[in-house]
């Protein structure tokens, strides 16, 4: 059994074999051929974390599997009436298939998935996205190609997305150009990277985004941090990514955001509305990632 709590849980063979299934189960979908790899199992989606994209994607993703989902949130479960994860996670892995989970601390999905008895998948921590990674670098190969030996220039807040595209630097073999306001840095020991050859950090993110094939960026604030907000709207006020920033990337970058976004904030309506803009079929590329990963996780590889 393997839980997909970080990037780095997966080796660079398995996400090869993952962007491959995706877009296989992609082609399908586009197609209305149905692919029901998960007949009579059941996913359960666990929020501590306000949701549309991750809800949406899971959700549909599995019911187009031929699977079922039961949805939690501390407001209506014993989650949030002070259950121990730990007896969560023994009894809700007897009743399902897999879960999913979108909480806070790392620490909670990683105490959940050591008392579980099926795979676990984390749908956002306060320290990583994996789901969101997959997806993005998915949709990068399938407008671009392989993502390895490119770069990837992230402006903004060294955030649970920082941190994940690190690992995946680190893993396959691409490069980040990381740029964040003074205070706001990547902490090297949370992406636990295994060198620091697969990223360079800038004080300047025009300098960032010199020569990169994708631009990305997140919110200034992301949840649990509101009380910030003002504070990181002085701080971030030169890290909207705009079309200056865009023109010094290479000629055929692209632009990605895991939204909800924010024009005039971290990026411009020009960006993010613009030609080099990838942001629908990013969040759509969401469900048919993770499609193939919950497949993957249940099944194992398929011919």
């Amino acid at each position: 059994m393997q839980h997909y709590l970080q990037f780095k849980d997966f080796s660079a063979d398995e996400y090869a074999y993952l962007f491959a299934r995706a877009a296989l189960i992609k082609k399908k979908f586009k197609a209305y051929e149905k692919h029901h790899t998960l007949v009579d199992r059941t996913l359960a989606m666990i929020f501590e974390k306000a949701s549309t994209r991750t809800r949406v994607s899971f959700e549909a993703g599995m019911y187009q599997l031929g699977g079922s989902v039961v949805h939690l949130t501390t407001g209506d479960s014993q989650l949030g009436r002070a259950e121990p994860i730990e007896d969560s996670a023994k009894v809700i892995s007897r009743m399902t298939d897999l879960v999913m989970i979108r909480t806070f601390e790392q620490t909670k999905i990683e105490r959940f998935a050591a008392n579980s008895r099926v795979p676990v998948i984390n749908g956002l921590t306060n320290e990583f996205h994996p789901c969101q990674v997959l997806a993005d670098i998915f949709t990068y190969i399938e407008h671009r190609g392989s993502i390895a030996g490119k770069t990837v220039a992230w402006v903004g807040d060294g955030n649970n997305m920082a941190n994940t595209w690190l690992q995946a630097a680190d893993l396959l073999g691409f490069t980040v150009h990381v740029s964040t306001p003074s205070g706001y840095e990547v902490n090297q020991s949370v992406a636990g990277l295994r060198s620091a050859h697969s990223y360079r950090v800038f004080s300047d993110p025009l300098q960032a985004c010199q020569g990169a094939h994708l631009v990305t960026t997140d919110v200034w604030t992301s949840m649990g941090y509101e009380a910030e907000n003002e504070a990181r709207r002085a701080a971030f006020a030169s890290w909207c990514v705009d079309r200056t920033m865009m023109a010094a990337a290479a000629p055929d970058a692209l632009f990605m955001h895991c939204l909800p976004a924010h024009r005039g904030e971290e990026v411009e309506a020009e960006v993010i509305d613009g030609p080099q803009s990838v942001v629908w079929d990013e969040a759509e590329n969401r469900m048919h990632a993770q499609k193939a990963l919950m497949e993957y996780l249940l099944l194992g590889r398929q011919a």
